[in-house]
């Protein structure tokens, strides 16, 4: 099967909050391990997002365009990247997006926004159409037209005016989950919201195939 990349934001793998996330998630996507969650976590809450790893999306999965290759990609990613200079977005907060749980910016941010647009339309090129399968799936949630004009150009509705920058911390929760998730959440995560978020680099995660847990294959600092 192809294998498919995805730019994401993701913390320094040797910072505090990447340790929290990978380990509340059962899986650090830099290095491949499992970890043991904290007490009173249910794997179940963290199936999905254990696969993708600890991150905010920027340009979503995509397998790569014919002609196109990894190597290629990654050298794009580092000119890209250093073109950009580091900046910070609003601190993060704990929030309930529908029936998961994520952290998300305090605030809104220009900068985020456009850094994340910028991904989309340079590394568009690389992308592969997605099959009609993924297509369908999506629209099977329910798309505003505007949204399924973007799936259709850019393989994925939730970009551009439609794009909000989080970090999954649960699948989809039924109320009693979600309650008991969050009760455990709000403390662990305190000690990241109250500083501004350092937007330093831009990761390359790879899945290998669809069955497989995406992992960390580069990092690229912006200066």
């Amino acid at each position: 099967m192809t294998a498919r990349y995805a730019l994401y934001f993701a913390p320094p793998p040797d910072s505090a909050l990447w340790k929290f996330a990978s380990r509340w998630l059962g899986r650090d996507a830099a290095t491949g391990e499992t970890l043991d969650p904290p007490d009173g976590v249910s794997p179940d809450w963290t199936a999905d997002p254990r696969r993708y790893g600890f991150h905010a999306t920027l340009k979503p999965p995509m397998a790569l365009a014919p002609g196109r290759d990894e190597a290629e990609l990654l050298a794009a990613a580092a000119d890209f990247a250093a073109g950009h200079t580091r900046f910070t977005a609003p601190s993060l907060r704990l929030a309930e997006l529908g029936r998961f749980l994520a952290l998300i910016p305090s605030a809104p941010s220009e900068a985020l926004d456009e850094f994340a647009a910028e991904c989309v339309r340079a590394f568009d090129p690389f992308r592969a159409p997605p099959p009609a399968s993924d297509l369908e799936k999506r629209r099977a949630h329910g798309l505003t037209p505007r949204q399924d004009d973007y799936l259709r150009h850019w393989g994925y509705p939730y970009v551009f005016e439609e794009f909000r920058f989080h970090m999954t911390l649960t699948g989809s929760l039924n109320d009693d989950a979600r309650t008991a998730a969050r009760s455990l959440l709000e403390p662990a995560v305190a000690p990241f919201t109250p500083d501004p978020l350092v937007i330093d680099a831009l990761s390359i995660f790879k899945q290998d195939t669809r069955d497989a847990p995406f992992r960390i294959i580069a990092r690229f600092g912006l200066p």
